[in-house]
């Protein structure tokens, strides 16, 4: 069987079994002509006369030229898939590609909001009621780290007398986190008048104008709004204040595991990205305060 129609059987499997779409079907037919073209011209190899070792070199090549971890693992699945279907139907005697792993590209790190942009947006020019319920959502975002589905999903008797507030995490897990002063008065200031529009029979610590939970999409909405109106250029969202909160912590205290305990992560490797966003801060001040780091202007 040539390798034209080897590939074209595959792609009707793909069309016709598999149910891909179009724009699907093109991405696999595309990885794999190209993975083709790459190995009779580096090795003058025909595609099933792959080995392990080219599928490595491949990767390594694609890394080099620039592409992401997430586009080589899709170019992987792609030819993965492709070697199964070869080997199921007797084409090929092993699949060459099982087990290669793309290389790593490097781990992007966490939007934050610098300590001064994030004191902007909590001194709200406005005390109407929305504002005042607004600034209780930010508040409570920067001082206790929490997820946005977190936040819309409190309610009212959330708030503990310990001034810690417990919430529903991932994996419905419950955890309570301290609630700091400037979140609680942003908060007593908002229960205060929240009354006035929202029914007793409704429990959403955050409600609308019409009395009914803020949902998480118009919580987003609210901060794109500030943003707006206080002219900053900086998107922003509520997973800004978490991230925040976390890099702020850890810089201050040092201690991982505790910011993990805040956060609600169940693995600290998931927790450790805020140690390179402090490092990050520790080698702009050592860059500005330390007397061998600093370059001199050279004397005329």
């Amino acid at each position: 069987m040539t390798s034209n129609k080897q590939l074209n059987l595959f792609i009707a499997y793909l069309n016709n079994e598999k149910r891909y779409s179009e724009h699907t079907i093109n991405a696999y037919q595309r990885d794999i002509l190209q993975y083709t073209d790459w190995l009779e011209t580096q090795h003058q190899l025909s595609f099933n006369d792959s080995r392990p070792l080219h599928i490595r070199q491949y990767s390594a090549y694609q890394h080099r030229q620039g592409l992401s971890g997430k586009s080589l693992q899709r170019k992987l699945s792609s030819l993965r898939s492709y070697f199964t279907y070869l080997l199921k139907n007797n084409l090929i005697l092993n699949n060459p590609a099982l087990d290669i792993r793309p290389p790593k590209g490097a781990k992007k790190l966490p939007d934050t909001l610098d300590f001064e942009l994030i004191q902007r947006l909590l001194k709200l020019p406005e005390d109407s009621p929305i504002a005042i319920r607004d600034k209780a959502i930010m508040e409570l975002l920067y001082s206790s780290g929490l997820r946005l589905a977190e936040l819309a999903g409190l309610n009212t008797d959330d708030l503990l007398s310990d001034n810690t507030v417990e919430v529903i995490g991932k994996g419905n897990k419950s955890r309570k986190v301290p609630v700091g002063s400037k979140a609680q008065i942003a908060l007593q200031q908002w229960l205060a008048i929240r009354s006035d529009s929202t029914p007793i029979t409704e429990m959403a610590l955050f409600t609308s104008n019409r009395g009914t939970r803020l949902s998480i999409r118009s919580i987003q909405q609210r901060l794109i709004y500030w943003q707006k109106k206080l002219g900053i250029e900086q998107h922003i969202h509520p997973h800004k204040f978490r991230h925040s909160f976390a890099s702020h912590l850890l810089e201050s205290s040092g201690d991982l595991r505790a910011v993990q305990e805040l956060l609600g992560h169940a693995d600290i490797s998931t927790t450790q990205v805020y140690t390179h966003l402090d490092f990050q801060h520790l080698a702009k001040v050592y860059d500005q305060t330390h007397p061998r780091a600093t370059k001199k202007k050279p004397k005329c």
